[in-house]
């Protein structure tokens, strides 16, 4: 038992550190020597658990997509079909990209189009949006004439774009930020009954917002 545990540490850390030099310097430059000195085990552990860079990358795409599917879950789980539920996991999703490495090394793997032309990652949030949006319109949460499908396509692109400038400049995934996008673009999509219910800033309490990058 306690050699299992031993070794479910050492993979944990392993993907923690992965992450970190991910989302510092992307796939191809990392280095498996770098991850597993910042891990603080040896090359043989590293190879021991992950035969290469690409199963760890993998791996590491893995976690991330099991934390974006926890914070998606439980923003339903608060909100059911509502256009709420949506406006709430955008918030937690930015703020994960902005305080959690695995998230935001994840995501930075799926941006990488010379690893493959598709991201579990990316598919996790689409599908989860999508299917929120059409849960959303059946309930008559939505606007008449919204097309939920074009709504998912709008989020989906502006998150990704959000995660990409965020990498520089931490002002793009703060609450403040998404907030405002989230007054610019969603009444438009809210049935107007619902309307004066939504909250824009989310329903719960953001962490604080990551200073902008010195120029």
């Amino acid at each position: 038992m306690v050699k299992q545990e031993r070794a479910a540490r050492t993979r944990r850390a392993l993907i923690q550190a992965a992450a970190e030099v991910f989302a510092e310097v992307g796939f191809v430059p990392a280095s498996l020597a770098t991850i597993s000195q910042r891990a603080g085990v040896s090359n043989g552990a590293l190879h021991f658990h992950f035969s290469s860079k690409t199963t760890l990358a993998e791996a590491v795409e893995a976690e991330a997509v099991e934390r974006v599917r926890r914070l998606t879950e439980a923003a339903r789980a608060r909100h059911s079909d509502s256009l709420q539920a949506v406006v709430d996991a955008l918030h937690e999703l930015t703020k994960a990209l902005a305080q959690d490495v695995v998230v935001r090394g994840g995501f930075q793997l799926a941006g990488d189009i010379a690893r493959r032309p598709t991201s579990p990652l990316h598919t996790e949030w689409q599908n989860w949006v999508e299917d929120s949006l059409r849960r959303a319109a059946q309930g008559g949460a939505l606007a008449d004439g919204v097309s939920w499908a074009d709504a998912a396509r709008v989020i989906v692109a502006v998150t990704v774009g959000l995660e990409v400038l965020g990498g520089k400049d931490g002002f793009w995934l703060s609450q403040q930020n998404v907030t405002r996008f989230c007054e610019l673009l969603m009444p438009p999509l809210a049935d107007r009954r619902a309307l004066g219910t939504l909250v824009w800033s989310g329903t719960r309490r953001p962490a604080v917002a990551p200073a902008r990058t010195p120029r």
